[in-house]
């Protein structure tokens, strides 16, 4: 039988619960216990693939094609569960199932109602992850989203309190994380907003068993008394989650602080000795890189970081992989014009254009591309990033002038992207693209190829529009190279330049399946190529020192 940790949070929303919840599962997984996780989101919106990228964050696809919160991206980087569809429910998607059994006379003219249809809903999906479909996990982490207090959160609070009583204490662990502010004016940290926040949390009937305090400073042992005392709760249960420079510290801190062994005691699980040799090192390289790279990330939603989450860790990994600091400028792509543009994009070791949705910034990226292509900077191109790159080609090096996607330009004579075939007359946004893992064929001789070192592999899409072949001849003909093709021939995945240090676009996301320990193939590829841009303009121009970019929207992230 599974065992069940329920992570929560008080006082205010992004104080790190998801990073948390991996983090924990991170330590279990050292000691050779197999665990998944899961998160549940308050919102109504069935799932988060049609919501603005500058108010959810990035929408992380997972192998089955669930378009899910950006947590499980945090989930699947920390540790090595496969999430699935059903390691992200929200209430939208769980009051459309009620619905729809409703509307089928399921319930045989009962009255629907919270207690017990949609608690009994939610306490379903939890079970369901633990079952063998999904590798009989020993512990199920479940995070639940928005903040105590809340209405929209409260059927899932009372859905955990009936699993404690239905469990049993042995069999579920309650995790709260909260908030002890630093009040600069008195100097002083506040324990206060954590106590009314396990107030209220104890109102609706849960005592947290863990509290993971999120503070700016150490929390001193007689403060940690207080909060102890006050919150009916262990005084070694009370864990300082304290501000740190990278979140992969966020594991080695839990450890020294013991969380995985309350966590093992109060749960009556039995497990091996804690292994972080391999985590430890990493972290150790993180901190102390021999030398860094420059990158310049030209984006349309570069003002909120969380919409390119897994892009900007896929990067940080791959630097890792070499040994080097990866820092990222971001560029917002719509005030790029040719030619200063060339002039801001001098000063970096790559160019990255990543995925995107709408035809706003669009003109930048091109220019952006143009630039790489004719001053033989590493590119990288993701999703709309080889979309755009196509583009290019084609306009600049086919002599296609007018060549455009028909999602930016409907009525463009030479379509050189356009929608994919299966969706055409399909007008609805959710859940109606290309989504989720697809197998891919490598050509020989190829960046991709070199990097992977195999000729098949699989990665996740997530896509409404494709590479024409239509226009196939003419590209081939110009220099573009199609190296990654579906085994059957139908869609373009990867397009390469050969007469190029290293240029490459492709139509999946890669970023979804990087880890810190396993930097993804690509990305540890295009920083390598980055590196070795770096050092020929070194010593080609030594007097010249690589600096960020000026800009509004340009932020160095060490």
């Amino acid at each position: 039988m599974a065992k069940y940790i329920f992570v929560t949070g008080g006082v205010v929303s992004s104080l790190g619960k998801g990073i948390a919840a991996a983090s924990l599962g991170c330590l279990l997984e050292s000691r050779g216990l197999k665990v998944t996780l899961q998160k549940f989101d308050p919102y109504l919106n069935v799932d988060p693939g049609t919501m603005s990228p500058f108010q959810h964050g990035e929408v992380f696809v997972t192998d089955d094609g669930a378009e899910t919160d950006l947590d499980l991206g945090h989930y699947e980087r920390f540790t090595h569960s496969p999430l699935s569809q059903a390691n992200n429910l929200t209430s939208g998607r769980i009051y459309e199932q009620i619905i729809s059994r409703e509307r089928r006379g399921d319930y045989l003219g009962k009255t629907v109602q919270v207690i017990p249809h949609v608690t009994n809903e939610i306490k379903a999906a939890v079970r369901r992850v633990s079952s063998a479909d999904h590798a009989a996990a020993d512990v199920v982490i479940c995070e639940i989203g928005g903040t105590v207090g809340d209405i929209e959160s409260l059927p899932f609070l009372e859905a955990i309190r009936q699993l404690r009583h239905e469990l049993g204490r042995d069999n579920t662990l309650f995790v709260h994380v909260t908030l002890v502010p630093w009040i600069a004016a008195a100097q002083e940290l506040k324990t206060k907003p954590t106590q009314h926040s396990v107030k209220e949390l104890r109102a609706i009937g849960i005592q947290p068993d863990i509290l993971l305090c999120r503070s700016e400073r150490p929390i001193p042992q007689d403060m940690k008394e207080k909060i102890a005392l006050f919150c009916d709760v262990d005084v070694q249960a009370v864990i300082t989650a304290k501000d740190v420079d990278s979140v992969y510290e966020v594991p080695l801190t839990f450890a020294e602080q013991g969380v995985d062994e309350i966590a093992l005691r109060l749960l009556a699980l039995d497990a091996g000795p804690r292994d972080l040799t391999d985590w430890t090192e990493m972290v150790h390289r993180i901190k102390q890189p021999s030398r860094e790279v420059s990158i310049g990330l030209v984006g349309k939603y570069v003002e909120y970081e969380d919409s390119y989450k897994s892009l900007k860790e896929a990067l940080l990994h791959g630097g890792w992989a070499h040994d080097a600091k990866v820092n990222i400028t971001w560029i917002e792509a719509e005030r790029l014009k040719w030619p200063e543009a060339a002039g801001e994009l001098e000063a970096f070791d790559g160019i990255l254009v990543p995925g995107g949705f709408g035809r706003r910034g669009i003109e930048g990226m091109l220019q952006a591309i143009r630039y790489a292509r004719e001053s033989k900077v590493p590119y990288f191109g993701i999703c709309l990033g080889m979309q755009t790159m196509v583009i290019e080609f084609a306009r600049n090096v086919c002599g296609l002038e007018q060549a455009n996607s028909t999602e930016f330009d409907p009525a463009t004579p030479d379509r050189v992207i356009y929608k994919l075939r299966e969706l055409k007359g399909v007008d609805e946004l959710g859940g109606t693209m290309r989504l989720g893992a697809y197998p891919c064929q490598l050509a020989d001789n190829s960046f991709a190829r070199q990097a992977y070192g195999r000729r098949e592999i699989s990665e996740r899409h997530r896509h409404r529009y494709e590479f024409n072949r239509e226009y196939e001849a003419i590209l081939k003909e110009h220099g573009l190279r199609l190296t990654g093709e579906t085994p059957d021939g139908v869609y373009v995945e990867i397009c390469e330049l050969a007469d190029h240090p290293w240029f490459l676009g492709c139509q999946f996301h890669p970023e979804f399946k990087s880890k810190p320990l396993e930097p993804h193939p690509l990305f540890r590829a295009f920083v390598g190529a980055a590196l070795d841009y770096r050092r020929a303009k070194a010593e080609t121009q030594p007097d010249k020192r690589a600096h960020a970019a000026p800009g509004r929207a340009s932020v160095i992230l060490q």
